[in-house]
């Protein structure tokens, strides 16, 4: 190695970009072949999924989108229908999947998480849904900011959130966060519903720590949104320090 010259520094690393798209499936009662092209055509390095089928052979259901988006199951269960898929850059460190209080009768939520490295650079990225109801949305979203603050990775978070920018849950992650629609907008806003898209209520929340290069939801060439599910899907293009 040649000597470093008096005044001179070794030059940093470049930063690594990484794709991450997250997406309402709902439960893939739609047309799961336009669900397959439309992440193919955004080539995401790492999908969070919400509402994934958990009735009906779902997990052959959930493995054939996978297999079919070129990807693979990193971090997923049955219950609260959540999963983290991969693409080849990836290499999975750990998975974690955690239940969040339960308010019967309300719909069971939780955390998909999925500890990585991106071209050996650490990322942990995690998949949620939250409530309906404004009480438990605040109360999960407390409990995911404690989950998450364990993990020694910076940190990428893509959900369903229910609520638009403003709500109660949503400023909470915000501020633990960046919005990154907010920070870098990158394509349209509005999330749902996917025909006639009004509400921002999808998004890709980074790790302060994260360079956020754009984000929002992707163009359409193909007309495959509305066919797809009920939700757009929101890509976020982050670089890795």
């Amino acid at each position: 190695m040649p000597p470093i010259s008096p005044g001179s520094e070794p030059a940093a690393a470049p930063a690594v970009p990484v794709a991450v798209l997250g997406y309402n499936l709902r439960s893939l009662r739609d047309d799961p072949e336009a669900v397959a092209r439309v992440v193919r055509s955004c080539a995401p390095d790492l999908l969070c999924l919400q509402e994934v089928p958990r009735f009906g052979r779902w997990r052959a259901r959930r493995d054939a989108l996978a297999a079919a988006c070129g990807m693979r199951v990193l971090a997923s269960r049955r219950q609260a229908g959540l999963a983290v898929l991969g693409g080849p850059r990836v290499r999975l460190l750990s998975a974690d999947y955690r239940l969040l209080t339960w308010s019967p009768p309300l719909h069971r939520r939780a955390l998909a998480l999925a500890r990585v490295r991106v071209d050996g650079r650490p990322l942990a990225v995690a998949s949620t849904h939250l409530d309906l109801a404004p009480g438990a949305r605040l109360r999960h979203g407390m409990e995911i900011l404690r989950l998450l603050a364990a993990c020694p990775e910076p940190v990428v978070l893509a959900g369903d959130f229910n609520e638009t920018p403003g709500g109660a849950a949503w400023r909470l992650l915000a501020g633990a966060f960046q919005d990154g629609y907010a920070l870098a907008p990158e394509g349209r806003g509005p999330t749902f519903p996917a025909r006639a898209p009004r509400r921002r209520i999808d998004a890709v929340f980074a790790d302060p720590a994260l360079r956020v290069l754009g984000c929002g939801v992707p163009p359409d060439p193909a007309g495959d949104f509305p066919q797809a599910t009920d939700h757009c899907p929101v890509l976020a293009r982050i670089a890795l320090p």
